[in-house]
Order: C-alpha cells, then sequence, then structure tokens
C-alpha cells in the first residue's frame, strides 16, 4: 500500500465519505465525480480493503464494552461504588457541580438488570392438558357453507 493509500484509508476512516478522503489524498482531484469513482475504485483493492476492516475491528474493540464489561458496571452501581454529578444551589443564582451517590432507584435497576442476566427471576408455567389432536385436510361437508 502506497502512502497516499494510507492516507486515503486513514480519512475514509473518519466519516466512511471516500469522495473527501480522496481529495485530501490526493489534493490534485478537484472534482467530486472523478474523487468519487476513483474512491470506488481503490475500495476494491484487497490491501487497502484489509486495513480498513483491520482498523475498524480496533476502533470496534476500543469503544465498545464488552460482556464483563458491563456486568462489572452494573455491579459497582447495584453496590453503590459509583457516583454521578448533580447541580447544587450556591446562593444568589449561582449554581455549582457536586458528585452524589448513584440512587436506590438506580441501584434496583442495576440488580435487577444483573437479576435478569442471571436468571434469578423466571416466571414458571406450568401447562397440563390432555391429548391434543389437529386433522388437518378433512373437512366436514355439511359443515361447509355454499
Amino acid at each position: 500500500m502506497t502512502d497516499k493509500q494510507r492516507i486515503f484509508a486513514d480519512e475514509y476512516l473518519k466519516d466512511l465519505n471516500g469522495t473527501r478522503a480522496y481529495k485530501i489524498a490526493y489534493p490534485n482531484v478537484k472534482k467530486d465525480s472523478v474523487a468519487a469513482a476513483n474512491a470506488s475504485r481503490l475500495l476494491t483493492n484487497a490491501k487497502l480493503k484489509a486495513y480498513i476492516d483491520e482498523q475498524l475491528e480496533i476502533m470496534h474493540n476500543e469503544r465498545t464494552a464488552d460482556a464483563q464489561e458491563v456486568l462489572e458496571f452494573l455491579t459497582s452501581v447495584m453496590r453503590g461504588n459509583q457516583t454521578e454529578q448533580t447541580l447544587i444551589g450556591l446562593g444568589e443564582g449561582n449554581q455549582g457541580i457536586t458528585e452524589i451517590d448513584v440512587g436506590a432507584k438506580d441501584r434496583l435497576k442495576a440488580a435487577e438488570l444483573l437479576g435478569k442476566r442471571h436468571a434469578l427471576f423466571t416466571d414458571k408455567v406450568d401447562l397440563q392438558s390432555g391429548d391434543i389432536v389437529i386433522k388437518v385436510g378433512e373437512w366436514d361437508a355439511e359443515n361447509e357453507e355454499t
């Protein structure tokens, strides 16, 4: 992959706009139609496409919480280890920001979500019925409306 192709790929990753990325990587190109056509062609390049896919995977992993992280956060909220910011009045119309403990409703919601994850709250349904027979394709001619 060339340096210009790498610049194109890095610019493309910012907003997935091939035309804009191509015009930055190749500043001599002024027409959007030329940039769009060449960007489309570049995006079929196997090495470039592999680089973009690799970078997207890295970005996804850095930005997305995994299941373990979510469970740890919910546990810390439930246990009251998290705080949140709120406004307080300082007098004479002034306000400030302070940290307070997470409220009981938020802690209860976190406990509920954790309970659902661990299947602690399951509805038990007991169905007892006799044999059910369904006959398909039989029709009583007497009940047929004409």
